[in-house]
C-alpha cells in the first residue's frame, strides 16, 4: 500500500494542496512592475507637476504677502498725508489775516501817539495832523491788500455797490442819482466787501405828475 493516500476522485493528496493554494505571484494574476513600466513614468510626472505646482503657489503667496505690505505703507501714508492737510487748512484759517494785521500795527502805534499828545494839552492842530497821518495810513495798508473805495456821489444808482438808505425829491439831479453817501463802500478785485449807503434823487412830485399828464397826452396823441 503506497504512502501517499488518494482521495474520493483518486487523485494524489499533494496534487491537491498544491492545485487548492497557488503561489502568490500567480493568486495576484501580474508579475512585479519592473523600474520602466508604463505606471512607474506617470507617478513620476504627477509628483513633478505636484512640485511645481508647489513653487507657483508659494510664488503667489509672497507676491500676494508684498502687495499686502506695499497697501498698508499707502495706506499709511495717506494717512499722513490727509493728518497734514487738515493742519495745513487749520493754520491757513488760523494765520489767514497775519500779514493784514502786522500791517495795521504801526496805525495802531501812531493813534496811540496821537492820542497821547492830546493828553499832554498840545493845541488841536497837532492832533488834527495825527489823525489825518493815520487815517492816510490805513487807506494805504488796504490798498496794499487790494481794497478800494466805491465811487458814489453824483454816479446812477447801482445795486450792485450801492446801498440806498433814502430818496431825496429835488430838481437839481438827475432822477436815480446818488446825491449824498452816508458811509463809504469797498470791494475787493471781483468780491463786495461792503456797499456804501447812499440817498438817490427822485423828481418833486409836482413835476412827477408832469411828466406823467405829458406822456398820457403823448400816448393819446399817437392813437
Amino acid at each position: 500500500m503506497d504512502d501517499g493516500w488518494k482521495n474520493a476522485d483518486g487523485e494524489d493528496q499533494e496534487k491537491t494542496e498544491s492545485a487548492a493554494c497557488p503561489e502568490p505571484s500567480r493568486r495576484a494574476g501580474a508579475e512585479p512592475a519592473s523600474p520602466g513600466a508604463p505606471g512607474t513614468e506617470t507617478g513620476g510626472r504627477i509628483v513633478e507637476e505636484l512640485e511645481k505646482s508647489r513653487e507657483q503657489l508659494l510664488a503667489k503667496e509672497l507676491e500676494v504677502k508684498e502687495s499686502y505690505d506695499r497697501l498698508l505703507r499707502l495706506a499709511a501714508e495717506f494717512e499722513n498725508f490727509k493728518k497734514r492737510a487738515a493742519r495745513e487748512k487749520t493754520d491757513a484759517i488760523r494765520y489767514a489775516n497775519e500779514s493784514l494785521l502786522k500791517d495795521l500795527l504801526p496805525i495802531l502805534d501812531n493813534l496811540e501817539r496821537a492820542l497821547e499828545h492830546a493828553k499832554g494839552g498840545g493845541n488841536g492842530n497837532p492832533l488834527l495832523d495825527g489823525i489825518e497821518l493815520v487815517l492816510k495810513s490805513f487807506l494805504e495798508v488796504l490798498e496794499k491788500h487790494g481794497v478800494t473805495r466805491i465811487s458814489a456821489v453824483g454816479e446812477l444808482f447801482d445795486p450792485g455797490k450801492h446801498d440806498a438808505l433814502a430818496q431825496m425829491e429835488t430838481s437839481e439831479h438827475r432822477p436815480n442819482t446818488v446825491v449824498e453817501q452816508h458811509s463809504k463802500g469797498y470791494h475787493l478785485p471781483g468780491r463786495l466787501l461792503r456797499p456804501a449807503q447812499v440817498t438817490v434823487a427822485k423828481l418833486p412830485q409836482n413835476q412827477e405828475k408832469r411828466m406823467d399828464a405829458a406822456e398820457v397826452e403823448n400816448e393819446d396823441a399817437d392813437d
